[in-house]
């Protein structure tokens, strides 16, 4: 049988479920992963953020300047996001802090999410808001990269995510990737578009050497 003299992976990832009840429920009706994509669907609404990383900070103060007022919820006190980024959340007047929190339950009827339910330290809490952005992490989609022994065949980064150099190169030669698998990559559509086109390119640079 005939191979391939260059490969492209471009198999993405996968946001983690919070693992709450109702969040499969309201998925795409009021909990969503993407603040940039649903942010405008809640202008000069209450919405909750969950999450402590980079992310989840982020995108709370990109929702901050759209909605009414953001809850940041997170399950810990301590922030994995970068301190320059906190102290910028904690001095902006529309978003509340929650931690030592978790969701519980995500509450509504046949219009979508109307309240979420919370564990906090001091019992629990409702919050009346119509959205929530769940940033609990990705899955990278990175299985097709293992071989039979279910080592990777590749270098590979922190996360799961795939070391390349700018033209979508992995380590291993011939083999390509782009999107969201790569090491760095904004997970964003149009960034990963742009990926796709680099490493095409790159292949057929890469064919081309071999003749």
């Amino acid at each position: 049988s005939e191979q391939a003299k260059a490969v492209i992976v471009a198999t993405g990832s996968t946001p983690r479920r919070a693992g709450f009840k109702g969040e499969d429920e309201f998925f795409g009706k009021g909990v969503s992963t993407c603040a940039t994509c649903d942010g405008f669907f809640y202008k000069n609404k209450e919405v909750a953020v969950l999450g402590g990383g980079d992310t989840a900070v982020e995108e709370a103060l990109y929702l901050a300047n759209i909605c009414s007022k953001v809850y940041l919820v997170h399950r810990r006190d301590e922030f994995r996001a970068a301190p320059t980024t906190v102290e910028k959340a904690r001095k902006n007047e529309k978003i509340e802090f929650i931690t030592s929190a978790t969701v519980k339950e995500a509450l509504g009827d046949n219009t979508g999410l109307t309240k979420i339910v919370l564990d906090t330290k001091n019992g629990e809490r409702v919050l009346d808001v119509p959205g929530i952005f769940t940033f609990v992490g990705l899955n990278v989609n990175n299985e097709i990269l293992k071989d039979e022994n279910g080592k990777f065949i590749c270098e590979m980064a922190d996360g799961g995510q795939v070391k390349t150099n700018l033209k979508m190169q992995t380590s291993l030669k011939g083999l390509f990737v782009a999107g969201d698998i790569r090491e760095d990559a904004p997970k964003q559509v149009i960034v990963a578009a742009g990926d796709g086109a680099v490493a095409a390119l790159s292949a057929m640079s890469y064919i081309e050497s071999l003749h």
